[in-house]
């Protein structure tokens, strides 16, 4: 990673002449946090291989405050390192943990970055290796050992008042079973993109009422657009109505459709193969009521192709072998366990019941249930439609005192079925997690 090297020596000489600046220390954060993680995925299409691994992943995080001054600076740093618990050898590797040369898991693996950073009035940036952008147009993953980071430079301001305006451009990513940095692409694409260019802001007009607008640019892949609304509507204390709606709008970019940067339309169909081009809006509704939730919301993909978001998940080295960069996220509800919902002209309606168990004086305990079902979906000749469906449970429950306070464990189980579009599968993960603050 030499933008985020390069990131850590300009610190690194900032602290010496600004050491004792008051803030860069008395506003510093120090953690250490594990997450232990059982995942069992069980494939039951014939020829296709189950994964079971248990590991536990490590990471440190340290965060300065700012240095006096009309321009205050700070510096960010992150180590992460994986651990493979389970032994043995052979099972699935790429998506959770590293592979070998020969394919298998290895046992460990580490990652080191971190950040510069600068703050004039209300307007903060960051430059380096272990940003991890949380936007609409772009979610970093953490659903396994060690979180997806990358490499660029951001800018979020709140100079004016109820507006946040986001901006930056992001070079490399690191995968969240990988130990080296890859440039971007999306799924399909085996060639690598530098430059993947945002900007937008959220408005919040009132103090229930916000509104969002987004532009992302992946050089020689595609152009979005997103447009969002969220609505809180208080009836009474403990009760409220949420309206979320979401609308992307998709389009080819360069050399987009060329060998090596073709859109694989998430194996859907494409009026045109290989390139981007796709609409997909969503809309959710969620009844708030004392510890309840009730989630209820559809969303509709455009016909002429698959919804597109960055996924360094086909990426190779320089022998043709993957970099072992999968795993990514995207700002839609249909993000679940298992699948994404994302093909060509697929309808999902999608429900949800949540629980908050501190109503009933267990805080820390909540539990979930959710059902989502997709249909209209293209094949990718286009001749056929097909349908999918996934049920998904979870419960977490986090210690609330006493020398483990903090410590949390969560159980999740999914069950995925189609009727021709993917594999049949039903998955569960078993995590605990805990975070040590030093400071």
């Amino acid at each position: 990673m030499k933008k985020s090297t390069l990131a850590m020596a300009v610190a690194l000489g900032v602290l010496a002449q600004q050491a004792g600046a008051a803030g860069f220390i008395e506003d510093s954060k120090a953690s250490v946090s594990s997450r232990t993680l059982y995942f069992n995925n069980d494939n039951h299409e014939t020829g296709s291989e189950d994964l079971r691994e248990t590991g536990t992943g490590l990471k440190f995080d340290y965060k300065s405050g700012f240095t006096q001054g009309t321009v205050g600076f700070g510096i960010d740093a992150q180590a992460l390192v994986g651990i493979r618990l389970d032994g043995g050898r052979g099972r699935n590797a790429g998506s959770y943990m590293p592979a070998d040369t020969n394919g298998s898991a290895v046992h460990e693996w580490s990652r080191l970055s971190g950040n510069v950073k600068a703050l004039f009035s209300k307007t903060e940036a960051h430059l380096g290796g272990a940003l991890a952008p949380n936007l609409p147009i772009l979610v970093a993953n953490d659903s396994r050992l060690l979180p997806q980071t990358f490499e660029g430079g951001t800018i979020t301001s709140k100079d004016l008042d109820n507006v946040t305006f986001n901006a930056g451009q992001l070079e490399h990513a690191t995968g969240r079973a990988s130990s080296n940095s890859t440039g971007l692409a999306v799924a399909g694409g085996t060639e690598e993109s530098n430059q993947f260019r945002y900007a937008g802001a959220d408005w919040k007009v009132t103090k229930d009422l916000t509104l969002q607008y987004y532009y992302a640019n992946l050089q020689d892949y595609y152009k979005q657009h997103f447009l969002g609304a969220v609505h809180v509507f208080p009836i009474s204390e403990g009760q409220s109505f949420k309206t979320d709606l979401r609308y992307f709008d998709s389009s080819s970019d360069g050399r987009n459709g060329d060998a090596g940067y073709r859109f694989n339309n998430n194996n859907g169909y494409a009026k045109t193969p290989g390139e981007v081009d796709n609409k997909t809006w969503s809309a959710m509704f969620t009844y708030t009521l004392g510890g309840s939730a009730f989630l209820l919301g559809h969303q509709q993909v455009g016909d002429d192709g698959g919804f597109v978001y960055l996924n360094q998940g086909n990426v190779v080295d320089s022998n043709g072998r993957p970099e072992g960069a999968g795993g990514a996220s995207f700002y839609l509800f249909t993000d679940s366990m298992i699948n994404g919902f994302v093909r060509a002209g697929e309808n999902t309606t999608f429900g949800q019941y949540s629980y908050d168990f501190a109503s009933l004086g267990v805080p820390g305990l909540k539990a979930a249930v959710s059902y989502l079902r997709g249909d209209d979906v293209k094949t990718a000749s286009g001749t056929s439609e097909y349908s999918e469906w996934e049920r998904d449970m979870r419960v977490d429950y986090v210690i609330q005192q006493g020398a483990l306070k903090g410590f949390g464990t969560t159980v999740r189980h999914g069950s995925y079925r189609s009727s021709g579009v993917g594999d049949d599968q039903d998955q569960t993960r078993v995590i605990f997690n805990y975070t040590y603050n030093f400071m």
